[in-house]
């Protein structure tokens, strides 16, 4: 399947659907394929894409939308990730902020011996999610600037 005819395919979906949280899925699918057509790829990779977008057999299951189309998008990020080195926005922002609270949780349990333990756990979790924000909104902007954004 070519990038054209999948955006068609998802375009198409999503003009025919009224639930709101699959016309997300399918306008962040749109906005993927987008830009991607704007990239300048080789030959191969354009043909390494195509390959995984039929792949990913987009027509195959068409009774739960959100949950299968959720599925495949997930799994054409990680491809588009690991394969080409390309990431979403927000991609290490988000993984900051889960990073940040994890740790958040630990230094709260241990700072917050000295305090009351659920203000310790409180602050540690605000301070971790602050700190794993500022850390990927920085490797965000650096991405952006190497062009691995899509």
């Amino acid at each position: 399947m070519t990038l054209q005819e999948a955006a068609n395919f998802f375009e198409s979906l999503k003009n025919q659907t009224t639930k709101k949280s699959e016309i997300k899925i399918y306008k962040e699918f749109l906005h993927i394929l987008a830009q991607l057509k704007t990239r300048e790829f080789s030959n191969e990779e354009i043909k390494s894409i195509e390959t995984e977008l039929d792949r990913l057999n987009l027509e195959s299951d068409l009774t739960n939308n959100k949950k299968h189309f959720n599925k495949i998008l997930q799994a054409f990020k990680d491809y588009l990730k690991t394969r080409h080195s390309l990431i979403t926005v927000g991609y290490y922002a988000n993984i900051g902020v889960s990073m940040g609270a994890a740790f958040g949780v630990v230094a709260g349990v241990v700072f917050g011996e000295r305090l009351v333990r659920s203000s310790g756990l409180a602050m540690g979790i605000s301070i971790g999610m602050l700190i794993g924000l500022l850390i990927g909104r920085s490797m965000d902007s650096k991405a952006l600037n190497e062009g691995k954004v899509l």
